[in-house]
């Protein structure tokens, strides 16, 4: 089972107990999940959420050696719908939740729907996959339908592109020749906008842009902003939240609200600073390096 990011510091600050009850908001490879399970048996149980229903396939065979089926619920879904969902399942007495915002290796390495520029793959970027709710705009149709002005807005806000504007520009002046489809062509389009002396650098130039497409493709900032309230009203007194973020966006997002509810009296912050991965995280698992975790008490 793949190890995920903060995995020790997730069960240590959700410090599930036996018979207490879970959600991990995002499913993806199953890790917190488990750890979360091994934790809270023999009684405890997760209510666990992914958006792309080929993560919950992958899920279910890993876990086909383990008797959970009576403590593992499963669901196909996007967690801005998390009040629903609790309400659906009837799950009730939480005690933590779970929000881990990185994407998984899969979606990297095997999905082949373009999250990567170091592959020659479809434009696509939608985590949804062929699950619940695939009726969101692909990178395809941003690149080759949204105006100049909004591109390099998307460029700039989601990736911190310097070159946002050229390379929007760019893109904008070659669609009307030939639509941009494949991770390659989108790349080659861009490289052009992109001064020489900065395209070898130890990030690749295409990183912020192939991050944008992603955050706008999926409305990420968006889908975050509406769970976190839904998070607080589903947890018991006592219950924590921990959030796993990527992008300054979302920690900034996380941040405001846990100090909105402290100034409410409404929770308890248990991370004065985010947490950082250590060294040895980082250098087995590069992804990890922009990881900050933040955890709350809901008083």
């Amino acid at each position: 089972m793949h190890i995920p990011v903060f995995y020790n510091e997730t069960l240590k600050y959700l410090n599930p107990k036996s018979g207490e009850n879970f959600i991990d908001c995002t499913l993806g490879d199953g890790g917190h999940t488990l750890g979360i399970l091994n934790r809270n048996a023999p009684n405890g149980k997760v209510l666990a959420i992914d958006w792309d229903m080929e993560m919950i396939k992958r899920v279910i065979i890993r876990i086909s050696d383990f008797d959970l089926r009576e403590r593992l619920i499963l669901v196909n879904d996007n967690f801005v719908n998390l009040k629903k969902i609790v309400s659906e399942y009837n799950f009730n007495n939480i005690s933590g939740v779970l929000l881990d915002l990185g994407m998984s290796s899969f979606h990297i390495e095997e999905s082949g729907r373009g999250f990567t520029f170091l592959k020659d793959e479809p434009l696509g970027m939608n985590f949804v996959g062929d699950g619940f709710g695939n009726d969101l705009p692909n990178a395809e149709e941003i690149i080759n339908n949204y105006s100049g002005e909004k591109l390099a807005e998307i460029f700039k806000e989601y990736g911190g592109e310097r070159f946002a504007r050229s390379m929007a520009g760019k893109i904008v002046e070659a669609r009307k020749t030939k639509l941009i489809k494949t991770t390659k062509e989108l790349i080659g389009v861009i490289k052009s906008a992109v001064l020489s002396k900065f395209r070898h650098n130890r990030i690749h130039f295409a990183t912020r842009i192939f991050q944008a497409l992603r955050i706008e493709v999926n409305r990420e900032i968006e889908n975050l902003k509406s769970v976190l309230p839904q998070v607080f009203d589903v947890l018991n007194s006592g219950g924590r939240l921990a959030v796993i973020s990527f992008h300054s966006l979302e920690d900034k997002e996380v941040k405001d609200f846990f100090r909105e509810k402290k100034t409410k009296g409404e929770m308890n912050i248990l991370t004065k600073k985010p947490l950082r991965p250590f060294f040895e995280e980082v250098k087995n698992n590069p992804r990890a390096r922009s990881a900050k975790m933040r955890v709350a008490v809901k008083i």
